[in-house]
């Protein structure tokens, strides 16, 4: 491959908190010419056999993903992780059943946060997408969207600040596996782990990264729509100094009111992809 191609090796469709259907997220990437895209839902798997099937008429690698949400101890806090899994076996019965359990999880915390928010004084009038729950992995993004679509608040930051973020008056915390049980589960599945967007929560304490790769962390994502320049920089030395796989993607969720999709706004290059397979001996 040359090395003029691009690849986003992180994005959401409907079936978490994206917009984008898979047929759609698979050919708005084949319009702005990426090489390859990986659809790594939240906590589900069930959009992939639908990108795989458009990627095949239009030329575009698609690679089976996941982002798995976790915990770790940071600070002697518990401070929530996201782990990335590329190339896992995504029909595997295993990750089915963990799957479900996170899935009426998510769906149980739903219905808590919607209670919340009504004493609170912000009483969603549609509440469809909780009774879609059962299907799709929701999430407090979804709750934003809502509050922002009916007026509650001003803009999606707005709903976090005032009702979503940790300690606000709607916060209800995520039923979360462990990292180390993220990172062995996408391994038992013939995946590879990578430690999402490291930027958001601040890992700079290198002993993080020492225990989670002794708990089999093979990779970072070190390109990143949030990521300064800076991150970036840091991310690439440490995975360096740990022997770890660099990727990257834009995290796009689709497009959103007048905001257009930020796939591919990120330029990650086909080599990442290259050092996957090869890690793999595809």
């Amino acid at each position: 491959m040359g090395n003029n191609l691009y690849v986003d090796m992180h994005i959401h469709t409907n079936y978490s908190d994206g917009v984008f259907t898979p047929q759609e997220a698979v050919e708005y990437a084949s319009k702005i010419q990426l090489a390859t895209i990986s659809i790594t839902d939240h906590d589900s798997v069930d959009g992939i056999d639908e990108a795989l099937e458009i990627a095949l008429k239009t030329g575009i690698e698609v690679i089976p993903g996941i982002e798995l949400s976790s915990e770790v101890i940071l600070d002697s806090q518990k401070s929530e992780m996201h782990v990335l899994g590329y190339y896992i076996d995504y029909k595997s019965e295993k990750l089915k059943n963990a799957l479900v359990v996170l899935k009426k999880a998510r769906h149980q915390r739903a219905i808590k946060i919607l209670e919340k928010l009504k004493k609170n004084g912000a009483e969603l009038k549609s509440k469809d997408f909780v009774k879609n729950a059962e299907n799709k992995s929701i999430g407090r993004l979804h709750f934003a969207k809502a509050l922002f679509e009916e007026g509650l608040v001003g803009s999606i930051q707005e709903a976090f600040q005032r009702y979503l973020a940790y300690d606000k008056p709607a916060y209800v915390p995520k039923y979360s596996v462990s990292a180390k049980e993220a990172i062995n589960l996408i391994l038992s599945v013939g995946g590879v782990p990578v430690i999402a967007h490291p930027y958001y929560i601040y890992y700079n304490d290198k002993s993080v990264f020492e225990s989670l790769v002794k708990d089999g962390l093979m990779g970072i994502e070190a390109w990143h729509i949030k990521h300064p320049e800076s991150a970036v920089k840091r991310f690439l030395s440490l995975a360096e100094e740990f022997n770890l796989l660099v990727t990257g993607g834009s995290d796009c969720h689709g497009p959103y009111k007048e905001e257009p999709p930020v796939m591919g706004k990120v330029k990650v290059p086909y080599s990442v992809v290259e050092s996957l397979k090869n890690k793999l001996k595809i």
